[in-house]
């Protein structure tokens, strides 16, 4: 008698990412943001985004806008992830008044649980303010972006798209503040790459009361890779954006 054969199906990885935008002290300044009623005291902000971040358990985090101390705070705070960092040539200049930062300058970061490689790390050509980091971990290639708010992001995102091709075969996620809504990332980025549907209800991602832009410019794009959820969570006011996570598969 043969000896029966039970073929099982391979079941596919999961990864969890997160993406926000921590808002620079000297733009929360410079453009009087709302957070400065709330968090007056920027070591006090800088303690609560640590924590709120120490908190996550996303196995990627993606963060724009980080000032030298919040990024001196992340990796005291957190001994067990891999933080990686891109330091703009740019900082962030204040129009009035002292700067209440050691550090002033502002980088693009990513946090990963587990193992990981740096594949990229990059200002745009026509923005020293705005760039692309890009990390190989767990079989992902994961590129973290703050893209400019004007038509500079035509070229910018046709570069995030050559970046996200690489290494070939491998499948990529885009994590940022893209500054713009959906379409016209998806327009640019071109076939292959899919914006993450958030559901009906969901927070916007940069809120406003007042002006005619979209108020979900933060996003997930994923090439090669599927999405079983996402959401956006409120950050109490600790920033101008609140945070957007996805449950990813492969």
């Amino acid at each position: 008698m043969k000896a029966s054969v039970r073929l099982v199906a391979a079941q596919p990885s999961v990864m969890t990412v997160a993406s926000w935008n921590v808002l620079h002290r000297v733009h929360a300044e410079n453009w009087d943001e709302d957070v400065l009623v709330r968090c007056p005291d920027e070591s006090g902000r800088i303690t609560a985004v640590t924590a709120l971040l120490k908190g996550r358990d996303e196995q990627v985090i993606a963060l724009q806008e980080v000032s030298g101390d919040q990024l001196d705070a992340l990796r005291g705070a957190l001994p067990g992830r891999t933080v990686h960092a891109l330091r703009y040539p740019r900082v962030p200049a204040q129009r009035r008044g002292t700067c209440s930062l050691r550090e002033p300058g502002e980088h693009l970061v990513l946090l990963v649980d587990g193992p990981s490689r740096q594949i990229a790390a990059e200002s745009f050509e026509d923005d020293s303010g705005k760039g692309a980091l890009a990390v190989e971990t767990d079989g992902m290639l994961v590129v973290a972006t703050h893209v400019s708010g004007d038509q500079r992001r035509t070229g910018q995102l046709a570069r995030l798209a050559e970046l996200a091709a690489t290494p070939a075969g491998c499948p990529a996620v885009l994590l940022g503040d893209f500054n713009t809504g959906r379409a016209t990332v998806v327009s640019v980025l071109g076939p292959g790459f899919a914006v993450v549907d958030l559901p009906p209800g969901a927070l916007p991602t940069r809120p406003h009361t007042s002006g005619s832009a979209s108020q979900w410019i933060d996003h997930v794009v994923v090439r090669g890779a599927g999405v079983s959820s996402a959401a956006v969570e409120s950050t109490d006011g600790l920033s101008d954006h609140n945070l957007i996570r996805a449950r990813l598969t492969v």
